[in-house]
């Protein structure tokens, strides 16, 4: 009889330099691949970890989710949930707001810098603050883009995700609406994976809804939310069955990555209660 693999035997057999990932088990065990502790380049994992900070700041009145940002008639819900009308890069809009899904790494960036006009402090040290420093997260830290430009570990990421399970800085109604898709009907492309209809995103995270093909397998609850990067890195939360995982590596986002993130993904909720 043919011994089943494990999660990190087949974390092993990526085709990576260096990995490390962190799970958690039906029963709330956490299982590690790697060198949990040391700080990986997050790439676009930096979102939903700056758009808690978003977050925070509108519940603290910093922002306003409805507050006019970027092209006419956009919000800083539309920049958080890609619906602005912005271009990847551009800041210049190149369609109308919340007709299309299009994946803006220019959205971000005006977040970043409205989050420093209002507040008075740069975006990296109110991360630090709202964030970072109340869960604890020591080796996270916002090195430049707000999009894309943070550094940080397995470990502080399994407390990001056990803060969204469990949330402690912000209020139920603002943690619902951050998980539930905005304008959920847009169609867009999701980047590695095609055209998706619909796309849904909520405010900062992807959902991942019945989207096919996707990067957390086919198992995954369509309540799951999350997001991944460029630097061959994801999370990926199911409020549901209470679920997390993290992976992170030194190696790009490729084919690769579309071609052994889903199986593994598959395989943890597969795992028996223990």
């Amino acid at each position: 009889m043919t011994t089943p693999i494990s999660p990190a035997e087949l974390i092993s057999q990526w085709p990576v330099g260096a990995a490390a990932a962190a799970w958690n088990l039906p029963n709330g065990q956490i299982e590690t691949f790697g060198q949990t502790d040391v700080r990986f380049r997050l790439a676009s994992v930096t979102k939903p970890i700056f758009a808690h900070a978003i977050l925070i700041a509108t519940e603290e009145g910093t922002l306003n989710l409805q507050q006019q940002l970027g092209p006419d008639g956009s919000t800083v819900a539309h920049l958080l949930a890609h619906a602005s009308g912005l271009g990847p890069e551009a800041k210049d809009p190149v369609t109308t707001p919340g007709t299309r899904r299009i994946y803006s790494n220019a959205g971000f960036e005006l977040l970043g810098e409205a989050l420093a006009q209002s507040s008075g402090i740069s975006a990296a040290q109110y991360l630090k603050e709202a964030v970072c420093e109340p869960l604890g997260m020591t080796a996270t830290a916002l090195d430049g883009s707000p999009a894309y430009g943070a550094h940080s570990s397995v470990e502080d990421l399994v407390r990001f995700c056990q803060e969204w399970l469990s949330p402690t800085l912000l209020a139920p109604q603002t943690v619902l609406a951050a998980r539930t898709p905005f304008l959920g009907d847009l169609d867009g492309v999701l980047p590695g994976f095609g055209r998706q209809e619909p796309n849904p995103w909520g405010l900062g995270f992807e959902i991942r809804g019945r989207k096919h093909p996707h990067w957390t397998g086919t198992s995954a609850n369509p309540a799951t939310f999350g997001h991944f990067g460029a630097a061959g890195t994801f999370v990926w939360i199911d409020p549901n069955r209470e679920r997390f995982a993290v992976a992170l590596t030194d190696t790009a986002f490729g084919p690769w990555a579309a071609e052994v993130w889903p199986p593994f993904n598959d395989l943890l909720l597969q795992q028996p209660i223990g």
